[in-house]
């Protein structure tokens, strides 16, 4: 039997049967791996007296043993980001390494990391800005706006989708779409913003259009979408790009005297807990923050590792998921 000092993860692998991930997921408790392998491959470690080393793996190889992740500042009020983020983690930890998470304001700075991974990153946020000119392998969830281009991209397909809403809310009676969204900085509001204008031109309708900060309180998009109830000709359909936006819109159609999923339909351009409870359920797409964050987390990796060059680009899949909110009338 080896000692335990020349006992490889490799070797706890081989003596179990499997491959180096399997055996890496096992022991971390991470990735698919069924009870009965995982109870293989942690008998083989204890045999072999196994003790995972990451530190010295990582003075070895010249590695902090860290990556660093921002993403904007409505991380706390955002399900969609606290679940991005729990992707990112999950992934980093399964490639042995840390994460740190970087914070916007004026004491931020650079850490001592691998690599990076921004989400959404916002042209004209000077933290962003300072990250992406780090000279650190970096990748972004969607694409960056302003100066400076990532190692690696993953991204949606936002416009398609949204032109895919569209058709939906179509189907089902509505003639006068419009849009609240957020500004240009972001890669995603400007591809949703295109799909909607694109659409309307397709049917040589004239866009109805309200933007809000990409970070907008509740009450400028209450403010936006009233602005918007008030056009002529008169929106049969509204859809709310802000993430929760068209839940707590709900109270202020009813008091507008709308009816939610009858003479106006109601669609959210990012889904939740909050489009799944409210009443009506809101039609939402599903654009899988936890699986856009392993994919991130992924990439950069393989970037890291030699397995992907720079300029990767990898399409992360999304979905419409249709609810009583756009119903239509009858």
């Amino acid at each position: 039997m080896p000692s335990p000092r020349h006992v490889t993860l490799m070797t706890v692998a081989e003596r179990a049967g499997v491959s180096k991930t399997t055996a890496s997921d096992a022991l971390r408790s991470s990735g698919r791996v069924s009870p009965e392998t995982r109870a293989l491959v942690r008998e083989a470690a204890a045999e072999l007296g196994y003790v995972p080393n990451g530190s010295a793996r990582h003075l070895r190889r010249g590695s902090t043993g860290a990556i660093g992740l921002h993403v904007p500042e409505v991380l706390t009020r955002s399900d969609y980001y606290m679940r991005f983020v729990f992707g990112v983690v999950e992934a980093t930890a399964a490639h042995d390494h840390d994460l740190t998470l970087i914070t916007s304001g004026p004491a931020a700075r650079v850490p001592r990391v691998d690599g990076l991974i921004l989400g959404d990153p916002l042209s004209g946020d000077p933290i962003v800005e300072r990250l992406m000119g780090a000279g650190l392998p970096t990748v972004t969830c969607e694409r960056f706006r302003g100066t400076g281009r990532a190692d690696g991209v993953v991204l949606s397909d936002h416009a398609a989708m949204l032109g895919d809403l569209l058709d939906h809310l179509g189907e089902r009676g509505a003639a006068r779409p419009a849009l609240v969204v957020a500004g240009g900085e972001s890669d995603w509001a400007a591809n949703v913003r295109r799909g909607y204008v694109r659409w309307c031109a397709g049917r040589r309708l004239e866009p109805a259009v309200a933007t809000v900060p990409f970070d907008a309180p509740h009450d400028d998009v209450h403010d936006a979408a009233r602005r918007l109830l008030d056009t002529d000709p008169r929106p049969d359909a509204l859809v709310c790009a802000p993430a929760g936006a068209a839940a707590e819109l709900l109270p202020v159609l009813r008091k507008a005297g709308r009816r939610v999923g009858a003479d106006l339909l109601l669609a959210s351009c990012v889904d939740g807990p909050s489009m799944r409870s409210a009443d009506p359920p809101v039609t939402a797409i599903d654009l899988r923050p936890r699986e856009a964050g392993e994919a991130c987390a992924r990439l950069l990796f393989d970037l890291l590792a030699g397995e992907a060059g720079p300029g990767a680009e990898r399409l992360h899949p999304i979905d419409l998921v249709v609810r009583a909110s756009t119903r239509g009338p009858g």
